[in-house]
């Protein structure tokens, strides 16, 4: 029998990180002379891993340039942690529901474009790293939405795609969902609008996290 999954994206919709995001990409394009994207721009590719989102912000550069753009980016937000400057807020509810989740028999895993690093410092900071049984990330993976990252998890946790659900706020977690054929449920609090996650398929969306505990019922 197959065990029930919850996972979840992290930036957007576990934890805020927008304002860390931005404030590193605008650096990293600022090392390398070129003037920083409007932040919907960034936030439109957020989730997607770093070479993808770099080559969405700039689709007429080489892959090389992409890459170099990753790791202006990576050194970024490195400083930012050093100057004690990383903002990644919970978002307003999320850390009773996950503890909820796990009591109620639920496993609970994340995917995300975030590294391990990354992730694992974020888990931690908000002392919730112990809940999950599977962190999926793109340093072992293809970016989003190709669904490897939802594939592994579902096979660390023994868990089958009917008995296995997705959370995300951008098209990118409801397309890896729907690849993988899990259930998937889109949050409007995240960096893409309700719209795209319904015109992506997804199927619900919640506005908070008492919503988000309705749709995704009981194990």
């Amino acid at each position: 029998m197959s065990n029930p999954l919850v996972v979840f994206d992290c930036d957007g919709t576990l934890v805020d990180s927008q304002h860390s995001i931005c404030t590193a990409m605008a650096r990293a394009f600022e090392d390398v002379k070129l003037a920083p994207p409007e932040r919907p721009a960034i936030l439109s590719v957020v989730g997607l891993s770093l070479p993808a989102a770099m080559a969405r912000l700039l689709p007429e550069a080489e892959s090389d340039f992409h890459d170099h753009l990753t790791e202006r980016y990576k050194q970024a937000f490195h400083a930012l942690r050093r100057e004690n400057a990383v903002s990644e807020p919970l978002y307003p509810g999320i850390g009773d529901l996950v503890r909820e989740l796990d009591a109620a028999g639920w496993l609970l895993g994340v995917a995300t474009g975030k590294s391990d690093r990354g992730l694992n410092l974020c888990l931690t900071h908000h002392g919730i790293i112990d809940r999950f049984v599977t962190l999926q990330t793109a340093d072992r993976h293809p970016s989003k939405p190709h669904p490897s990252m939802l594939l592994t998890a579902m096979a660390e946790a023994g868990a089958a795609p009917e008995t296995t659900v997705m959370i995300g706020d951008t098209s990118f977690d409801i397309d890896m969902g729907l690849a993988a054929g899990a259930r998937t449920i889109g949050v409007g609090w995240g960096y893409h609008l309700p719209d795209e996650l319904v015109a992506a398929g997804a199927h619900a969306v919640a506005m908070d996290s008492a919503a988000l505990r309705g749709h995704i019922g009981a194990p």
